[in-house]
């Protein structure tokens, strides 16, 4: 069992940045693969970046839309993920959500889910 929470969520103009951060309970923190989704109105969740376990170390994975302006990285002592936004632009307006899943690698798909944080960005 794992408990997610998100924060860090709010209204920001484009350009601006945000971090958001999903705090883990419930299971040994560094085991987890982690990882953003969104979901804007009327839209599909999609993944936005993702944090996994290897063999040889942690492996990140981005959405194309939002490689190079987003970063995904964890602490293990906090038991906290964080997404740092930067030149945030109107079509990254979503619900945030945090997820984990106990696989290694990327999963493909995550078993616990946090209830999510609103973004909102003003042109």
């Amino acid at each position: 069992q794992v408990q997610l929470v998100e924060s860090g969520g709010g209204m920001v103009q484009a350009g601006g940045s945000l971090r958001l951060s999903c705090s883990a309970s419930g299971r040994t923190f560094s085991s987890l693969a982690m990882g953003w989704f969104r979901q804007a109105p009327g839209k599909e969740r999609e993944l936005v970046a993702a944090l996994g376990n290897t063999w040889s170390g942690r492996l990140t994975r981005y959405a194309d839309s939002v490689k190079g302006r987003f970063t995904i990285s964890r602490d293990d002592v906090k038991n906290t993920v964080y997404l740092q936004m930067n030149s945030l632009k109107p079509e990254d307006a979503a619900v945030y959500y945090c997820a984990a899943a106990g696989t290694m690698g990327i999963p493909r798909n995550y078993d616990y889910w946090g209830q999510g944080t609103q973004v909102t960005v003003s042109s």
